[in-house]
Order: structure tokens, then sequence, then C-alpha cells
């Protein structure tokens, strides 16, 4: 009978010590206290307790949502900005030993330093450089937290909350922008019609005859659009044949 106790005691250490991690994780050991040079996992693998202690550790990829900050811009806007974060954990001993808890530690990072680089820049550079934002969020954090064994693989500002204010002042200069823009155009469509007419009064000033023409056809299309009635000077380049003949009849006659 004590044999067999002792064999089952045995037995039953023996499949209690036996951890079984899967592929995304990582078992950090600490034999007698001291951390293991060697990861264990994924896979089945033995943590002879008391002597071992696992810590397990994911691997896979991590998004944090990072909450709104009060950010007070370059030019004194108070606005509300708030940012994901990817990471993930690529050295599981150093994000065990290194620091309590690396999740926490990375979110309070995050928002420090969102606080920090938005702090240094405009409000127009906020809304239109969001990249570049983006690229040096996620250098800074990757830096400070590579002594944690933590890789930042992305940074994106996702919503910056403006005062109601100033809302009405972006809409209202966006307004402005667009009138300007409209008179532009009208202006240049004008100035592009002006040079037209300038050529077409050119190109009938060499032919007379064919601004007469143009004037009779003109006349023509009111006439027919408009059911009125038009009295009109004619142009003395039409009457002036006829004129030249009545004086010549007329010259005759006193002659006889």
């Amino acid at each position: 009978m004590p044999w067999f106790i002792i064999t089952l005691v045995v037995v039953f250490y023996l499949f209690s010590s036996i951890k079984i991690l899967r592929q995304y994780e990582k078992g950090v050991i600490f034999r007698l206290g001291k951390l293991l040079e060697d990861t264990k996992g994924p896979g089945l693998i033995l943590v002879f307790w008391p002597l071992d202690q696992m810590e397990k550790v994911s691997l896979r990829l991590v998004t944090m949502d990072v909450p709104a900050q009060d950010v007070i811009t370059r030019d004194n806007v108070s606005v509300k900005v708030n940012a994901i974060v990817y990471f993930r954990v690529v050295d599981s001993s150093k994000a065990v030993v290194s620091v309590e808890n690396f999740l926490y530690a990375t979110s309070q990072l995050a928002q420090t330093t969102l606080r920090s680089v938005l702090g240094q820049v405009e409000l127009d550079d906020l809304l239109s450089k969001r990249e570049e934002l983006n690229e040096r969020l996620q250098t800074i954090l990757d830096q400070s937290t590579d002594p944690w064994g933590i890789k930042v693989s992305m940074v994106e500002v996702k919503t910056v909350d403006l005062p109601s204010e100033m809302q009405r002042a972006m809409a209202k200069q966006a307004e402005a922008e667009r009138e300007k823009r409209a008179k532009i155009i009208h202006a240049e469509g004008e100035f592009q019609a002006a040079e037209r007419l300038l050529e077409a009064a050119q190109t009938l000033a060499k032919e007379p005859m064919t601004l007469q023409l143009r004037y009779l056809s003109t006349l023509t299309e009111i006439g027919t659009e408009h059911n009125s009635t038009i009295v009109f000077p004619l142009p003395l380049e039409i009457i002036e044949p006829f004129l030249r003949a009545g004086r010549k009849v007329k010259a005759g006659g006193d002659t006889d």
C-alpha cells in the first residue's frame, strides 16, 4: 500500500506538471526564482512545481484603443484626440522581467506620447498631415518599448474632436474659400469670353459686309423667337447703292 500511494502521487505529480501551450503562446520559466534562458513552447512542456513557475505570454498582435486625450496644439487650440496602437511581443522574457504589466505600461506610454507629439504641431497640420504624425508616433513608441521586448508596428490617429466654435469658424472659412474659387472661375470665363469677342471683332472688321450679314442674321433670329415688331435703322452700306442711283436719276431729270 505505501508503494502504491507513492506511485500514485508520482503519477499525479507528473500529470500535473504537463502543460500545453498554444501556437501563439510562449512560456517564461522561473526555476527557484531564477529566469531560465530558453523560453518554452508552443506544444507540450513540463513545469515541475514548486521548483518551476511559468508565465504565459501571448505573441499575437494586440490592438489597443488609446482613450481620447485633451491636446492643446501649437496654435493654442484645445482638441480631443484618440488613436489605435498595434503591437506584439517579440521577446517574451523581456516582456515579463523588464516591466510589471506590459499592456498597462504600453497604454500609458501611448497616451503621454500622443499628447506630447500632437501638442507640438498646429491644428492644420494635425488635420492634413495625419500620415506623418502616425509615423512619428510609431517611431517614438517603438523605440521606447524596445527594452520591454515589444514591437509597435503601427499607430493610427482615429478621430480629432474640435470645439463647436472652431467647427463653425472652419465651416465659414471653407465657404469663403469656395466663394473665392467660384469668383475666380467666373472671372476667368469672362476674360476668355472677352478674348474670343475681341478675336471675332477683329475678324469681322476685315470684311465689313460680313458684319452686316451677321447683323441681319441676328435680327432674323430675334424676329423668329419673339412675335413682335422691330424697328431698326438700315446700315448706310446697304442703302448707299440706292441713294447713288436716285441721285443719278435726279441729275438726269434736271439736265433735261
